[in-house]
């Protein structure tokens, strides 16, 4: 839908509700006119409506649609749809259980247990290359290899490898160690559009250029990271740089150019593994029940939100509102320049994964199997559907 000038929803368009049969997982996506959520099945959502256009027929513990496609997983298989209709495009059996799904730019990767990793092609499904020796101990969705422009970032045999997407040719490896010389805890990634691969592994930040693997700079923390971290583009007198929050709630701004540590504050004990969000000149973060923000640019505290109960997922922020969900059942709308509730609405479950606001709604999940599209501005005047 498009929005209003005040980024708010599109006067005809009201808000709606989409009961599920079963439990509804993960942050939902949205991609042209459809919402697109995994409950056990992927079902395609029209964005203005609420009205189901399809749903696949076979469970998809993992999901990715790009290039006009929905690529999942039921485990043992891959497949591929038709993003806008559901019609099945391919369909092959795996040599392992898919525990982890990427696409984008023509190539699907996957990871398997046991350490396999996968590409294939997006068109046709036929399998490009396959490799070994990856990761065993953090098979879960968001650990998976990492797809980006082209490059296959993988945590094999203690290090970091960059392969080639379409060969599986290594580019370059790093010694990050393995998972009980990372403190018990995953290496994450964040790719950024500065050229660099940002990691944390343990309670090290390590920048490494993308390109050529060489290590920009290093930097040591006395407590282990849970997340990866989050990136601003821009000098540091602008809020541009690098951000990230450790597992007792201290809160880092690292010169994304040098590693320098430029500021850091204490919230409160976090064992989130989503990043902190950066947006316009703020730093957010939901660490136990409050939602914290920070000035990017200096780290003093701004406003803090207590809600009833765990942050759940990241909040995500649009047209000057903050959206998040919660432990105690609702969704809040803050005002993201001085922490005041708009609005919040108490849904018959925990919120799950992160909120998604596009064209003046947003959108979320709850366990009470329920999809909610929601006035961005105002959050009310629901329409059921089912």
């Amino acid at each position: 839908p498009v929005t209003g000038g005040d980024g708010a929803a599109p006067a005809r368009w009201r808000p709606w509700r989409f009961r599920m049969s079963n439990d509804v997982w993960g942050t939902p996506t949205v991609a042209g006119d459809l919402l697109y959520v995994t409950s056990f099945e992927v079902h395609a959502l029209d964005v203005a409506s609420g009205r189901r256009q399809f749903k696949t027929r076979d469970v998809a513990w993992s999901m990715s649609v790009a290039d006009g496609r929905i690529h999942a997983s039921d485990g043992p298989s891959l497949y591929a749809l038709d993003a806008a209709d559901g019609t099945e495009r391919w369909r092959l059996g795996s040599d392992g259980w898919i525990y982890a799904l990427q696409a984008g730019r023509g190539t699907v990767v996957t990871g398997t247990r046991g350490g396999g990793v996968q590409a294939w092609e997006a068109a046709t499904g036929e399998r490009l290359w396959e490799t070994g020796g990856a990761q065993t101990d953090f098979e879960t969705a968001d650990l998976g290899p990492v797809l980006h422009e082209g490059t296959v970032l993988v945590w094999a045999d203690g290090r970091l490898k960059a392969l080639e997407a379409r060969t599986g040719a290594e580019r370059w490896s790093y010694p990050v160690g393995d998972a009980a010389s990372c403190g018990g805890v995953p290496v994450r990634l964040l790719p950024a559009p500065d050229g660099a691969v940002y990691v944390t592994a343990g309670t090290r930040v390590l920048a490494i250029d993308l390109a050529r693997g060489e290590v920009r700079w290093h930097f040591e923390a006395p407590a282990a990271f849970l997340s990866r971290p989050a990136f601003a583009p821009g000098p540091a007198v602008t809020g541009g740089g690098l951000y990230l929050a450790d597992y007792l709630g201290t809160v880092y701004a690292l010169d994304a150019a040098d590693g320098r540590d430029r500021w850091r504050i204490a919230t409160e004990a976090r064992q989130s593994t989503e990043p902190v969000l950066v947006a316009d000149g703020a730093v957010h973060l939901g660490s136990g029940k409050a939602l914290y923000t920070l000035d990017a640019v200096t780290g003093t505290p701004r406003w803090r939100f207590q809600a009833g109960g765990e942050v759940i997922g990241a909040p995500v922020v649009a047209d000057g509102r903050v959206h998040f969900g919660s432990a105690d059942h609702c969704l809040y709308t803050l005002d993201a320049t001085g922490g005041q509730l708009r609005w919040k609405l108490a849904t018959g479950g925990e919120i799950t994964g992160t909120p998604v606001a596009s064209g003046g709604v947003v959108y979320a999940c709850s366990k009470d199997r329920c999809v909610y599209a929601l006035d961005a501005a105002k959050g009310t005047g629901l329409t059921r559907r089912s």
